[in-house]
């Protein structure tokens, strides 16, 4: 049976038992139909209610606006290990592969996934190949993504996922994910997707090319896009424990019975504004990356807005950037009315207090005031969350708890789980 059901999946798997007791009736049935009549990978997962459970926006930018010395083949011969974390669970599993910032076409050899066991190590039962298109390799077209093939593969809500990205030839500038907040893995030359562990290779704190993992349900789970700065992006945050507070966020709906279950994913790029960009570190502006790094993620219900105060304090970075709450407040709006044309609910975050944060400054403060005042009442948003409330010294509301905070911008563990607990959970009915 377990055969059966890898060949209806449509790859050579490796060799990892699907069936198990409790297994939902639904799914079965619905790969029984397509045993019984064969059909391309489209038949196979239609009824199939995809949504991704899992993702990462590219903060690098386009070959076209970066120097030619920053254009270089990083990737060649070598394996990539990317540790996620699932936000919910799921039994057929696909993943999303971005040359979105290629400058020239990507060469995928072999691709892996499995559960993590600590470091670069995997549950070796778990193991388990990835296809494209029934083949185990693909190339990718410069500033395109491609979706592996669905593969029978229970993955945990909560758990540690390895997707391992063999790169035979020289990559090209390389699309990234900067402030993972997680360790990952580079092996020198070698094919080492299928390695259950990676003793030699060097930890790299970033994602490389992957940035979406989506799970196959049977029912109408939704996910929830946190979309923001590095305060969204988990900066602060303690190496792999997975505290940025949309995680806290993702167990504390999880933890309540009263409410359906939802994937909450993670669209935060360190340094990210609203209407501009400046550095490869940062990404391409909101108003950019929106339909990429949101409206094509699958399953969105609701999103969650929380970016703006870069724009506000980068100024002392970038001379003539200047922009006004007016002009922030229209670029919110643009976003307001894009998620509304495609059915999806957008929640406006107030901004945390960073006086004390290098880039303050006394005018900047008006203009956060100025922002916050705004989407409290405008009435425009879908719903309010009150950050700045939530993290703001009672004593000092120009500055975030002292325990809160190390910089006096980024919250740390601490204060993360304090903008969780902060939000009402009624704002996803």
């Amino acid at each position: 049976m377990t055969t059966i059901i890898r060949k209806t999946i449509g790859s050579v798997q490796s060799a990892t038992t699907f069936i198990h007791k409790g297994r939902a009736l639904a799914l079965l049935l619905l790969l029984y139909v397509a045993l019984v009549a064969p059909a391309s990978y489209a038949q196979i997962d239609s009824g199939l209610n995809w949504v991704t459970t899992w993702s990462a926006s590219p903060s690098s930018l386009p070959a076209g606006m970066l120097a030619e010395a920053q254009r270089v083949d990083a990737f060649e011969e070598q394996t990539l290990r990317l540790i996620a974390h699932s936000s919910i669970g799921g039994d057929v599993v696909r993943i999303r592969v971005s040359n979105t910032h290629g400058n020239k076409r990507l060469d995928i050899g072999a691709a892996s996934i499995a559960l993590q066991a600590q470091g670069s190590r995997i549950q070796a039962s778990t193991l388990t190949a990835l296809t494209f298109g029934g083949e185990e390799s693909i190339t990718i077209a410069r500033g395109a993504s491609v979706l592996s093939d669905p593969v029978a593969f229970t993955l945990p809500a909560l758990s540690n996922i390895s997707i391992s990205l063999y790169l035979p030839t020289a990559s090209g500038t390389v699309t990234t994910h900067l402030a993972a907040a997680q360790t990952n893995y580079v092996t020198a030359r070698g094919d080492f997707t299928a390695a259950l562990d990676l003793e030699s290779a060097q930890e790299i704190p970033v994602w490389n090319y992957l940035t979406a993992i989506e799970v196959g349900r049977t029912d109408d789970v939704t996910a929830i896009v946190t979309l923001g700065d590095s305060i969204t992006d988990g900066v602060g945050s303690t190496q792999d424990s997975n505290n940025r507070w949309p995680n806290y966020l993702a167990r504390k709906l999880l933890n309540d019975p009263e409410l359906p279950d939802f994937a909450v994913v993670n669209a935060g790029i360190s340094g990210n504004r609203v209407l501009q960009e400046n550095s490869p570190r940062f990404g391409e502006n909101l108003q950019v990356r929106f339909d990429r790094d949101v409206l094509a993620l699958s399953g969105v219900s609701h999103i969650v807005l929380l970016e703006g105060i870069n724009d506000i304090g980068m100024v002392m970075m970038f001379a003539g950037e200047d922009v006004s709450p007016e002009e922030i407040i229209a670029g919110y709006r643009q976003i307001i009315t894009r998620a509304h044309a495609r059915g999806i609910k957008i929640i406006g975050a107030t901004l945390t207090p960073f006086e004390g944060a290098a880039y303050y400054t006394e005018e900047g403060e008006v203009k956060r005031q100025a922002v916050n005042a705004w989407i409290r009442n405008s009435q425009e948003f879908d719903g309010v969350i009150d950050f700045e409330t939530a993290v703001r010294d009672p004593e000092h509301p120009t500055r975030l708890v002292p325990s809160y905070t190390s910089d006096n911008l980024h919250p740390n563990d601490e204060g993360y789980k304090a903008m969780a607990q902060a939000i009402e959970l009624s704002l996803f009915r």
